[in-house]
């Protein structure tokens, strides 16, 4: 029987061809698709594996061994908005570890740069970037030791005396694999294990196949009118229900079969293209983007299996009555049972709300399996909804093309729903996508929103506490602000202004809160504060001020504020140890990056800072967020798009011959393309507004739960996408009506 099925898939003359090649491509597409979406899974949790070793020293991390000792100082600094990873190095012993991607440590006075990192120095003035770094280049850091071809990562080499020193420094005698299961701010590489970034990824990574099934699903059932008919006619000359059945499961199976190994080729085809898109901030190397075993056995496997099952889902009307096709018995009308796994998901995403689950394990599974029945319930529910919509429009009409486009919908809402799927699909998927990233953005905006404050380098010893004792200098200050240093910095180009703020050991102007707590506020020349203005100004007459020191390490906007006088001389308060530097450039990036430069150079324990900079793990990750929703919409949108192309191309196939008996029985060619119009507009729509409303609902529910943030309303580039989407999927389906002339003349409404 196998082999007079696929005698009989082929011999079909240029149709039969033409459609199991279009099969093949359209599976091929979306096998294609579904691979680079578990690659790319894949590759974040590559990439994070490849930055566990910059979080060494973490506690958790690494267990002893019988190496000699490495003094190891991570820091994290920053050169136009871009993270640099730097860890300096003192080997104790020849046994000392080495990190991954080099061959050797490097000797005092050496490192090694990623890269990236290497051809940005050459592309930048060394008083921006380079002379931050002590030593000449020794190599290349090798890509093992890299999360993406643009890290900005340099190792570098110094004494024992030299790292002791940094901040963060401690001796290790292993590198670490992994990344550790919690991290209290202390971490240098992508975070701990199971924070928010990893529910995100798993709901939006479930997402972003349901599409691609969607698509693959549709693929299979094309012309699937046409092989129900010449089943149907098998039926009737003497077929079994299992002979029929055989012959459905082969075509579908060689086509889908076929188009799954093309699949792999259009998925190694797309894979550098992939590589490049920065789903979480930056690029993948393109052998990241691979796949497990699991996953291409579970593709090769279940995508031919689930289109023989399809197929053989698609004629249980064939198998029980032959004439029950032939004859076109109005199909049962679908329950409303089909609105329990909608009710379900939401009623689950709920429950999360009221009763948060505790570990990260238990969080994933519920968001995952609430947010999947969501999407299951909507594929489910979309037919009755469809059916409702239409006998309720039928009812409020007299118009003969709204009247039977209804009947059609009402009859058989299985099919209206079936061609506009998967844009539904796609719009509930961007609607809870963008609106939980969006929210997260509205909530953990970038620092300062004064544009005068990000013309500002702050240096702080909040960021070298710990190693002050080291250098001998007082805990908590900064050493050494001699006038040669202050010169310097009035020497780069674009510089504006510098103000030294002091300690206030007598705690003047000292605030006791309600609590108890005392806050100490930092002293500042009048005369300096004066040239700062963003950070606010001075009582007339007054020479030193006392000045809330976050209002300068938090880089946010004081300008118009006011602060009091405290009854110390200039003199005086120069001679006070200095906590913080806060300078002005002109904004350029080259001003701001030769100050950060120098104070970073000059002061090796302390960070020098800018607003710009991503100053805390969790901003630094809205980045990666900002971009994954941008991933999300224009990958579900088009997905759905090809969706909505296959199933018109389908439908016009499946309706050819009613279409040419309602033509002969005179019914105008203007009339049935408002039919064909009507019956794919409808659903498209009404079933649309529910799907974006149980998106924001959805959305809703997973950042008050863990969170405890309120959505914030989609920006204008959602609202634009979405209206575009619909609005290109109703003229997709216009852009098939001219067709309607040549496929519904007499020659179409012959008996098959």
């Amino acid at each position: 029987m196998i082999p007079f099925a696929l005698r009989l898939a082929v011999s079909g003359g240029r149709e039969a061809l033409a459609r199991l090649f279009t099969i093949t491509a359209a599976v091929a597409i979306g096998v294609g698709l579904l691979l680079s979406t578990f690659a790319g899974v894949n590759a974040i949790g590559r990439a994070d594996e490849r930055r566990a070793w910059m979080d060494t020293g973490v506690e958790g991390t690494t267990a002893p061994t019988r190496a000699d000792g490495l003094w190891w100082a991570p820091r994290l600094d920053y050169h136009d908005g871009k993270a640099v990873f730097q860890v300096s190095l003192a080997p104790t012993g020849p046994t000392a570890p080495v990190p991954p991607g080099l061959t050797r440590l490097p000797a005092p006075g050496e490192y090694f740069a990623s890269p990236a990192l290497q051809r940005r120095m050459r592309e930048v003035p060394a008083a921006e970037l380079a002379d931050r770094f002590p030593g000449h280049l020794a190599g290349t850091l090798g890509d093992e030791a890299l999360a993406s071809p643009d890290s900005l990562t340099i190792v570098l080499g110094g004494t024992v005396d030299e790292v002791k020193a940094l901040p963060f420094a401690k001796p290790v005698t292993a590198i670490t694999t992994v990344l550790p299961d919690e991290c209290d701010h202390n971490c240098f590489g992508e975070g701990a294990k199971g924070d928010v970034m990893v529910l995100i990824l798993t709901v939006v990574a479930g997402a972003l196949i349901f599409p691609i099934l969607i698509f693959i699903g549709t693929a299979t059932r094309l012309s699937a009118a046409t092989r129900e008919q010449r089943f149907a006619a098998m039926r009737l000359v003497g077929a079994t229900p299992r002979q029929v059945s055989v012959v459905a499961a082969v075509e579908s199976t060689v086509a889908a079969a076929v188009g799954t190994l093309a699949g792999f080729g259009v998925f190694y085809a797309l894979r550098p293209f992939v590589a490049k898109v920065p789903f979480t901030g930056d690029r993948f190397f393109p052998d990241d983007l691979g796949l497990t075993l699991g996953q291409a056995a579970a593709v090769v496997l279940g995508v031919p299996l689930a289109a023989a099952l399809a197929a053989r889902l698609a004629l249980r009307r064939v198998v029980i009555s032959p004439l029950g096709v032939s004859r076109r018995v109005t199909p049962e009308p679908p329950r409303a049972w089909r609105l329990i796994p909608l009710v379900a998901g939401l009623a689950e995403l709920g429950w999360v709300v009221a009763d948060h689950p505790k570990t990260v394990d238990g969080q994933s599974a519920a968001y995952l399996t609430g947010f999947l029945l969501v999407m299951l319930g909507l594929m489910t529910s979309g037919p009755w909804l469809t059916m409702a919509a239409a006998r309720t429009v039928a009812r409020r009409t007299s118009r003969p093309a709204s009247l039977i486009a209804m009947r059609r919908l009402a009859d058989d809402p299985k099919a209206g729903f079936r061609s506009v799927a998967g844009l539904v699909l796609a719009l509930f998927v961007t609607s809870a996508t963008v609106g939980i990233i969006g929210t997260i953005n509205a909530e953990r905006g970038l620092l300062g929103g004064d544009p005068m404050v990000r013309k500002a380098v702050v240096l702080d010893s909040l960021q070298g506490q710990g190693a002050a004792s080291a250098t001998g200098s007082t805990e908590g200050t900064i050493p050494a602000v001699t006038p040669d240093v202050v010169a310097r910095a009035r020497a780069v180009p674009g510089f504006e202004a510098m103000a030294l703020v002091h300690e206030n050991p007598a705690h003047l102007g000292a605030v006791t809160k309600p609590d108890g707590r005392q806050i100490v506020p930092v002293l500042v020349r009048c005369s300096e504060l004066a040239q700062v203005a963003v950070v606010g100004h001075c009582a007339p007459g007054a020479a030193v001020a006392a000045v809330d020191r976050y209002q300068f390490v938090d880089l946010t906007s004081g300008e118009g504020k006011e602060w009091p006088a405290v009854p110390l001389s200039p003199e005086e308060v120069d001679r006070l140890p200095v906590r913080t530097v806060y300078a002005t450039t002109d904004g350029s990036v080259a001003a701001k990056e030769r100050v950060r430069t120098l104070l970073s150079r000059t002061y090796p324990s302390y960070l020098a800072r800018m607003a710009d900079d991503w100053s805390s793990e969790g901003q630094r990750k809205l980045q990666g967020w900002r971009q994954l929703a941008n991933v999300v919409l224009f990958t579900t949108l088009p997905i759905a798009g090809c969706s909505l192309a296959v199933s018109v191309v389908a439908g016009l196939s499946d309706r050819r011959r009613p279409f040419a008996m309602l033509r002969l029985t005179g019914a105008p060619l203007q009339l049935l393309r408002r039919v064909v119009g009507l019956e794919g507009a409808v659903p498209l729509l009404v079933v649309a507004a529910v799907s974006i409303g149980t998106g924001f609902a959805a959305a809703q529910m997973f950042l008050r739960s863990q969170m405890q943030y309120d959505l914030a309303s989609p920006g204008a580039l959602y609202y634009g996408l979405t209206a575009l989407g619909i609005a290109a999927s109703l003229g997709i389906i216009a852009s098939t009506l001219p067709l309607l002339r040549r496929i519904t003349g007499p020659e179409a409404a012959r008996n098959g």
